[in-house]
């Protein structure tokens, strides 16, 4: 890769150099660069379709699988199916994501389908960061798809971002909880300019004392468009939570529907739903500590984000 594509890959991954422990690096469409562990297999698909299986031994811990995808090419469609199997009892993070370098006229676009099978007491931390940039005039479209199946005990943790440079976005999210399993997704999303975005989640509670919640938090700046739809349904014994926080600005557009689904006597659902815009008190306070208005609403963003 070279320095603009290192570059994409910090923003997207936090990474300066190759990782340690498994990998699979992306770029333009095709395997960049892999490695795997003795616990952690990485293998191309053999089904026809463009994309890797990722295996995770039972009872792995402490190790982790970076899974990024880079476009640098304006014009380049790339679609990838990424099947994950973790082993039962193990606990591993994985960073996913994807970053788009535009310097064209043409739509650059990546659809990521990933749908992970999480067997008996396993633990997963998955982080997934897209991010655009470049000079061209060519929009940035990334549109991910997120399926998660918990056996029972199983959890998973995820952060779902994006900050910045992407002119069009659907994000479908479904997971299926088993029997004591949880569900934590925490969804962080900033538009500005002209750009859409469009959050569809669904949370199955399965099982007896299953939980999930999920926090949203947004920031919708100049003529965006912003439309949220989280949906936790409880079909048995179970705990749900949906929070939706969303700040508007300038002429942009939120559209928040949180839902939830009672079909069992002991569910336990619970949603909230905010949107308002940022308190002239709290810039004027920053203001008197010297930052300029700017400067201020950028903080006040950063942590609301944060």
């Amino acid at each position: 890769m070279d320095k603009t594509e290192w570059k994409i890959l910090k923003e997207i991954a936090d990474l300066e150099k190759t990782p340690q422990g498994a990998y699979n690096f992306r770029v333009n469409g095709a395997l960049d660069d892999r490695q795997v562990t003795a616990n952690i297999d990485i293998r191309s698909k053999t089904d026809g379709k463009p994309g890797i299986d990722i295996i995770v031994k039972p009872g792995t811990r402490h190790e982790s699988v970076h899974i990024p995808v880079v476009l640098s090419m304006s014009g380049l469609t790339d679609v990838v199916y990424n099947d994950f199997y973790i082993g039962e009892g193990a606990d591993v993070d994985i960073v996913a994501g994807c970053g788009i370098h535009n310097t064209g006229c043409e739509t650059s676009q990546h659809d990521g389908i990933h749908v992970f099978h999480i067997a008996k007491n396993a633990k997963v931390r998955y982080v997934e960061r897209h991010y655009g940039e470049g000079p061209g005039t060519g929009e940035n479209i990334l549109n991910p798809r997120t399926e998660v199946y918990l056996e029972e005990g199983a959890s998973i943790t995820m952060e779902m971002t994006q900050i910045r440079g992407v002119d069009s976005t659907i994000r479908d999210t479904v997971v299926e909880v088993g029997p004591g399993g949880e569900c934590v997704i925490n969804e962080k999303l900033l538009t500005d300019g002209k750009q859409r975005a469009e959050s569809n989640m669904e949370i199955i509670l399965k099982g007896d004392d299953a939980t999930g919640r999920v926090v949203s938090r947004s920031v919708a700046k100049g003529d965006s468009v912003q439309v949220f739809r989280p949906c936790v349904t409880g079909q048995a014994k179970c705990f749900g939570h949906v929070q939706c926080d969303s700040i508007i600005m300038d002429e942009a557009k939120i559209k928040s529907i949180p839902a939830i689904d009672a079909q069992d006597l002991d569910a336990q659902l619970i949603h909230e739903a905010a949107i308002g815009r940022i308190a002239g008190d709290q810039i004027l306070k920053l203001m008197t500590l010297g930052l300029t208005e700017e400067e201020a609403e950028e903080k006040i963003l950063e942590g609301f984000l944060n």
